[in-house]
């Protein structure tokens, strides 16, 4: 792999010399009303435009649901648990994504529980918002769109109501449904506070009167209305009540479906000669299953005979006991002929996850993953990925939804725990006994994977990523597929990268899947070597894999200093070959203790003692801390902060704090208030602007521009924090962020790793 030449920085660094001897100087104060940044010059420009784009990896996350519009061909939604949705460009063969707009307050509405179409108005679409169910988060919401999510509103669904689409259960569905007569009238089945009802295209909502609280999907029978006159059949799943309900007074009262298992239904569709279809799970009482859990399962029908209506089971494979067990979750039906129809497995982790396709109403079934090619050529890392798993060709886990084109019964949609796949050729599967259904991944522009570190070198690779599930790579070229540099195998979650400033040949990464907890490498990524034997501890007191929390690798790259979640620290002189505990690390045993290392002299690290608003310091390669600078704000795991050592010279930190940015240049100045920063919730410092004498900062948080009030966004500063511009737009703010880092050798450019958004780069607009 090509590669960005590597950059020596000692340069004008002689005076400091190695790592620092003797005593450790007195503690910093921490005075942070000390001497600050000038006010902002009304000659600065308010905003630079900058283009943002997403770095190319290819899918990394869960897609669990997808929505065509059944009467214009190649709408399609789908919607995943923490990247948002995205509508599909047919033409382009490209996903757009829909909710980058939101901020940091409304960052919880990238999990999308739920989308629905207007069966009769393609531009209006709907998503039902929200991650999480506990107290603590945001409230969730109904986004609606009238121009097919280029522009949303949203309705917040009341005090209290909370909309889990990172919650167990999210796999099932569709929870949300617009009327097909009326377009007025919106059903949405919640996560914990029954089935709703709107009349106003979600502008509000009632309870209806389903005895369920966890709704598993919502399904209503066109037949039962007329234009103009709303349908009255409605079914609903639940998960807390297992078992199909349904209405025929609108949802003014419910009843069991008699002939039903006692399982949470997960997908229904009605075929075009009016049978019903079923999916169905179950796991042990008191569990939402689908993603998890799931040990039980099958397929039934429901179709009219003599006027009365009967329940069959069509079940393709049934689940076996204990380890063979397993549920069936995706289904759909060709609308164009009847009897035909797919459903999905959903983890039968001994046989692998399957499709199954049937041309007789579930009489009979063709497996579809004995007859199936998947095309990996596009993404390395996925044939990487699929290398690491048991089969040579799996399906796919957590194949939540599967999807009939219903306008091209031969193309087929469905996602995996890391991805799309899609196929023009699925009746090839039942027309010779030797067709194959060749799949694609499908996701050009799905960036969903959890990034958790970002960092750009002095030199070598311009990016290095750190990711939940699927490892991470470096990244020479930020347009291509990363190949060479893929953090192998690429079925780990790696939770730190860091490489030394002033050789950056040197890396180090933890990995939580690593025997040992991670990896080194002294040739800038191309090859990588475990970590040796430590004392930290690989399993929690309940046997789970300990998460491997962070590391900082020195100026030089003779040292490391790894900080395990929840664990004491330990450093490491032999480039991680031994581990000693590190002394004086603060007894506090939050997941967020991060060493940094000071990126112009060797064996110097820092690590932000938020509980007690300290900075502790190491100067013999982290083996011991001591205070260093006191005064600080004490800063909860709730809250924003970060500690940031620049590069260039020793001792020169900034720090990212709630009630603002401070900088300490060196050991014998004051701290500094940085004036226009309101809130800093994260930052970076990259390459100085042409002519400036300092690097260039970036700041994710509340600033003021040019004296005008603090608003939230994006920002950059040229002149060492006296002034910023806004760098940022209203359509991409991306929720929450959860790394930063800027290019060392580009000025302007910024890289962000949003939750559940891979990695994003932002440069300036080429003007003409």
């Amino acid at each position: 792999m090509q590669r960005r030449r590597f950059i020596s920085r000692t340069a004008g660094l002689a005076a400091l010399g190695g790592a620092i001897a003797g005593p450790l100087p007195a503690a910093f104060s921490g005075a942070l009303a000390a001497t600050g940044a000038s006010a902002v010059q009304s000659a600065v420009p308010s905003a630079v435009p900058y283009d943002w784009r997403s770095v190319p990896f290819g899918g990394g996350g869960f897609v669990d649901g997808f929505v065509f519009h059944p009467r214009e061909a190649g709408l399609l939604y789908c919607r995943t648990d923490i990247g948002g949705a995205y509508r599909f460009d047919p033409k382009a063969r490209r996903w757009w994504p829909l909710l980058d707009h939101l901020d940091k307050a409304d960052a919880d509405l990238m999990g999308v529980l739920s989308v629905a179409v207007d069966p009769n108005d393609s531009d209006r679409v709907y998503l039902a918002c929200g991650l999480y169910l506990s107290k603590e988060v945001r409230d969730g919401a109904l986004l609606a769109s009238s121009d097919r999510g280029r522009t949303w509103t949203t309705h917040p669904l009341g005090l209290g109501l909370k909309i889990g689409g990172n919650s167990p259960g999210r796999g099932s569905g569709e929870r949300l449904q617009v009327d097909p007569w009326v377009g007025e009238v919106l059903y949405l089945g919640s996560s914990q506070d029954g089935l709703l009802k709107s009349t106003d295209r979600g502008r509000s909502f009632q309870p209806l009167a389903l005895p369920a609280r966890h709704v598993s999907l919502v399904l209503i029978d066109a037949a039962s209305g007329a234009a103009g006159k709303a349908a009255s059949r409605i079914y609903a799943g639940s998960h807390d009540q297992p078992g199909l309900y349904v209405s025929d007074d609108g949802g003014r009262s419910f009843a069991r479906e008699p002939g039903t298992p006692a399982m949470a239904p997960q997908h229904a569709a009605m075929g075009p000669d009016g049978v019903l279809y079923v999916s169905f799970a179950g796991g042990d009482a008191g569990q939402a299953v689908n993603p998890g859990y799931a040990s039980r399962g099958g397929v039934w029908k429901r179709e009219s005979r003599g006027g009365r209506a009967v329940w069959t089971e069509i079940t393709p494979v049934k689940p076996g006991q204990g380890l063979q067990g397993f549920g069936y979750s995706g289904l759909d039906v060709d609308r164009a002929r009847p009897g035909r129809l797919i459903v999905s497995t959903i983890e039968r982790w001994v046989d692998g996850d399957d499709l199954f396709l049937s041309e007789d109403g579930g009489a009979s079934w063709t497996a579809i993953g004995a007859r199936s090619t998947h095309d990996v050529a596009s993404r390395p890392w996925l044939a990487d990925y699929k290398r690491a798993t048991r089969r040579p060709d799996p399906m796919g886990h957590w194949i939540a939804d599967v999807k009939l084109d219903p306008h091209d019964g031969s193309r087929a949609i469905y996602g995996t725990g890391y991805g799309v796949w899609m196929t023009d050729t699925l009746a090839a599967a039942t027309r010779t006994p030797a067709g194959r259904v060749e799949w694609r991944f499908e996701v050009e522009n799905i960036e969903e994977t959890a990034t958790l570190e970002i960092k750009s070198p002095s030199g070598g690779a311009t990016l290095l990523a750190a990711m939940g599930d699927v490892s991470g790579a470096a990244w020479d070229d930020l347009a291509k597929n990363p190949s060479a540099g893929l953090f192998s195998p690429s079925n780990e979650t790696n939770r730190s990268i860091d490489a030394a400033e002033l050789e950056p040949r040197v890396l180090a990464r933890t990995s939580d899947h690593a025997p040992t907890g991670g990896y080194v490498s002294v040739d800038g990524g191309l090859n990588w070597r475990p970590f040796g034997p430590s004392p930290r501890q690989a399993a929690d007191a309940r046997g789970h894999r300990a998460p491997t929390g962070l590391v900082a690798v020195s100026a030089k790259g003779g040292f490391l200093v790894w900080a395990p979640e929840r664990q004491p620290a330990m450093w490491s002189r032999d480039k991680g070959r031994s581990w000693s505990r590190s002394e004086g690390w603060p007894d506090d045993r939050s997941p967020l203790l991060a060493p940094i290392a000071d990126r112009a002299v060797e064996g110097v690290f820092y690590v932000l003692d938020r509980a007690q608003g300290r900075v502790l310091m190491s100067t013999d390669g982290g083996q011991r801390f001591q205070p260093a600078v006191d005064g600080l704000p004490k800063v909860g795991d709730w809250q924003d902060a970060q500690l940031v050592c620049a590069p260039g010279r020793g001792r020169d930190l900034w720090f990212a704090l709630p009630n603002g940015l401070f900088h300490l240049p060196a050991v014998d100045q004051p701290m500094q208030t940085i004036k226009p920063v309101a809130e800093a919730w994260m930052m970076a410092l990259g390459k100085s602007a042409a002519g400036a004498a300092y690097h260039a900062i970036y700041v994710w948080g509340r600033v003021s521009v040019g004296g005008a009030s603090p608003l939230e966004g994006l920002f950059r500063s040229d002149d060492e924090g006296r002034s910023f511009v806004r760098i940022g737009d209203d359509l991409h703010r991306y929720g929450r962020l959860l790394s930063m880092a800027a290019d060392p050798l580009e000025h302007g450019t910024v890289f962000l790793a949003p939750h559940g958004r891979g990695v994003v780069v932002g440069k300036p607009r080429a003007t003409t």
